[in-house]
Order: structure tokens, then sequence, then C-alpha cells
């Protein structure tokens, strides 16, 4: 079997603006039009397709691995916008990196609607 993630479309209060954050933030290609979304496409080929909603969002996670120099690009990004982060997903590690068994590091972070954004550089399985 080949089952494979394709898209997730990600609600947000101003596509646009969390599109290019994402994009932006983890060095992506810029965001692209793809009928009413904002097309954020990954490496592996998995598409976030960004819509705008007037309604309440419902924050998601969105978790990315990334290799050790892209964690520190991308690490380095998040210090020069001033981002607050985390080093757990219950966001009560503030300003901390978290160190994975297997020498993996992890790092969580909000974009513009909420969101709670993982980078790590270990699969979940090995944390």
């Amino acid at each position: 079997m080949t089952v494979q993630l394709d898209h997730t479309i990600v609600s947000a209060r101003d596509r646009e603006e969390s599109a290019t954050f994402m994009a932006d933030v983890l060095g992506l290609p810029a965001p692209v039009p793809n009928g009413p979304f904002l097309m954020v496409e990954t490496a592996n080929g998995v598409a976030l397709d960004f819509v705008g909603s007037d309604d309440d969002i419902t924050t998601q996670h969105y978790a990315f691995l990334v290799n050790e120099p892209e964690f520190d690009e991308i690490f380095g990004r998040i210090l020069e916008r001033g981002l607050p982060h985390w080093a757990d997903p219950g966001q009560t590690r503030p300003g901390e990196v978290r160190r994975q068994r297997d020498g993996g590091r992890g790092v969580y972070f909000e974009d513009p609607s909420g969101h709670l954004l993982e980078i790590l550089t270990r699969p979940e399985a090995s944390v």
C-alpha cells in the first residue's frame, strides 16, 4: 500500500498572512494560488492549503521534520522575529528547545492564526 498525505486545508484569519508566514519562517517557496486557497508545498510534496475564515479558528498542530542545518536556519528566523517559542506542546517551557533522547531537537511556535507549529530533527517515534 502506498498511502501518502497529499494536502490538508489550514483555516486562517488571513490566508495570505498565514501562508506567507509559514513559507517565510520555514524557508519554503512562496505560496501559490490554488482555487480558493493559497498553497504552501513542503519538500515531500505535501501541500498546506490556506483558506481564509471569518469563523473562530480551531487551532491545529503541524509538525515539520527538518535536518540539523535547517533547524538552525528556521530557529534563527524564529529568534530574529522575536516569536515566542516553547520546548513543549503545552507551552510550559518558554524560550527553550526540546532535546530528544536520540540527540534531536524540537521547538514549538505559533502562526498568526494560533496554530501550533513544530520543527523537529528526528521523527516523532524517536522522541
